[in-house]
């Protein structure tokens, strides 16, 4: 086992900045931007996915205890349709865009054309660790690029599996697996990027940005935040309360960016809403849900004692309504509700990532955008209201990466949506057709032929001609007639 660590090959700057060059030479000889090479990945991608998804899902298991429910619906069976919609559509993405042109450069025609930005690294997270890693390898490979992925250290056996799976059906020339953690990463960041996308957390997204400065690279950032749900009286209070518990606990129990991280509601419908999120919860997950094969531990025991912590903290000790149940052994948290929880405190301060739900109560729902919007912009927000005013003023005062009126978490499956942050939350989206674009410098094109040369852009300069010229800038058609007939 000694001698095995001692024979395996250590990746410093050297070696990160070898992979950069090696891949740099694949991409400059122009393979990558083949519609028949992308398709190629596409379809390795989609058979990756398809022939080992026993293996994804034991692996999401062993880094998460995600139930194979979870991780098919949320993980494998997202990332295929990904890789169908890009097969699909790809020839239309990669089609230039055809636009007007203006009365200044006629005749002309102009056009769009999407080219890929080079060498790019995608720095993945471990909380969705399969579809977070190669979701946007799609987006990256659709665009002609040139990819190394670095997945997350924090979901071990995902890591090893996708660099494993990559390594057998994806083209090594053009697409590599960087597996480590800080040391791995800090050389690959060291490195001159075309573009960097990286999903985490805000503190690490910060060395990213100031990394890819120093090239003047461009980033995606795909953060997270507090992301809250209000919740109106005049609603189906069963049906909320199912898909806030599915948005919270029903997502990795509440380890994801988009899970509800608070509620909002007013102090006389709040005991009514907890006893339906009670009632909810013990349907789904039983009277014991640390038992519970539909719940996924705690990551790790650094993010558990955070969880704890957070618990702990004298304002909020006492606020426990539903859940608190832990298990340190197995990282186990039960889904725990909070009543009445100060904005001043702990919880609220900095994004949950964990099963724990505070509850803050207003005496009126349109207190509720004055709270959120005091708060850095999440990067997912939700209403429960059928109050046709309440929705469109929650739409035009609410700035969060996506809205959803009446459920929660459901946007990351709109393909024809783009998913990203806004502000703190995050920089650039992705998704679809968005995941093509959010890897492809979009390319201006005039075209001109050598018919129609006009003087009047050439000097002498007379006051015919700048009069032509103030027309045709600034004017409309009856503005030229008129500089024609020497009329001002």
């Amino acid at each position: 086992m000694a001698s095995s660590k001692l024979n395996k090959k250590v990746f410093d700057l050297k070696e990160a900045s070898t992979t950069v060059k090696d891949l740099r030479i694949t991409f400059d000889s122009g393979k990558t931007r083949s519609y028949e090479w992308k398709v190629s990945q596409l379809k390795a991608l989609l058979e990756l996915t398809e022939k080992h998804e026993k293996e994804i899902v034991e692996a999401l298991y062993s880094d998460l205890s995600k139930s194979e429910a979870e991780s098919f619906i949320q993980e494998v069976g997202m990332l295929k349709n990904s890789c169908k919609t890009a097969l699909k559509e790809l020839k239309h993405w990669m089609a230039p865009e055809k636009v007007k042109t203006s009365i200044t450069t006629f005749p002309s025609s102009a056009e769009i054309v999407s080219e890929p930005f080079g060498v790019v690294l995608v720095i993945s997270a471990w909380n969705y660790p399969f579809l977070l890693s190669l979701d946007p390898v799609i987006g990256a490979i659709a665009a002609g690029n040139a990819v190394v992925l670095k997945p997350s250290e924090i979901a071990p056996a995902t890591s090893s599996l996708l660099a494993k799976l990559l390594g057998e059906y994806m083209d090594n020339s053009s697409i590599r697996v960087v597996e480590g953690a800080v040391d791995e990463t800090s050389a690959l960041l060291q490195q001159k990027w075309d573009k960097i996308f990286y999903t985490g957390n805000g503190r690490v997204a910060r060395i990213v940005m100031a990394a890819a400065a120093k090239h003047l690279t461009p980033v995606v950032l795909e953060l997270g935040g507090k992301s809250p749900v209000v919740v109106d009286s005049n609603i189906n209070l069963q049906v909320a309360a199912r898909r806030i518990i599915a948005g919270k606990w029903g997502c990795n129990n509440g380890q994801a960016c988009i899970s509800p991280d608070y509620i909002i509601t007013t102090k006389d419908y709040a005991p009514k809403l907890v006893d339906a999120l009670k009632t909810e919860l013990e349907q789904f997950y039983g009277k014991n849900p640390l038992e519970s094969k539909d719940l996924s531990r705690i990551v790790n025991s650094n993010h558990f004692d955070r969880l704890i912590r957070l618990l702990d903290d004298d304002k909020v000790s006492g606020k426990i309504v539903h859940g608190g149940e832990k298990d340190k052994s197995k990282l186990r948290i039960s889904p725990t509700v909070l009543l009445d929880v100060p904005r001043d405190s702990l919880i609220m301060s900095e994004e949950i990532f964990g099963p724990l739900l505070p509850i803050i109560t207003v005496d009126k729902l349109d207190e509720s955008f004055d709270v959120i919007n005091s708060a850095p912009k999440p990067l997912a927000a939700y209403i429960f209201t059928n109050n046709n005013k309440l929705k469109e003023q929650f739409v035009k005062t609410v700035s969060a990466g996506g809205l959803v009126i009446n459920d929660t978490t459901i946007h990351l499956a709109v393909h024809t949506l783009p998913f990203g942050g806004v502000g703190e939350s995050g920089v650039g989206a992705y998704h679809g057709k968005f995941s093509f674009d959010a890897f492809s410098h979009k390319k201006a094109v005039l075209y001109r032929s050598f018919f129609g040369d006009a003087s009047i852009r050439y000097p002498p300069y007379t006051s015919t001609k700048t009069r032509l010229m103030k027309a045709l800038m600034g004017g409309g058609f009856l503005a030229i007639i008129r500089a024609l007939f020497g009329k001002s």
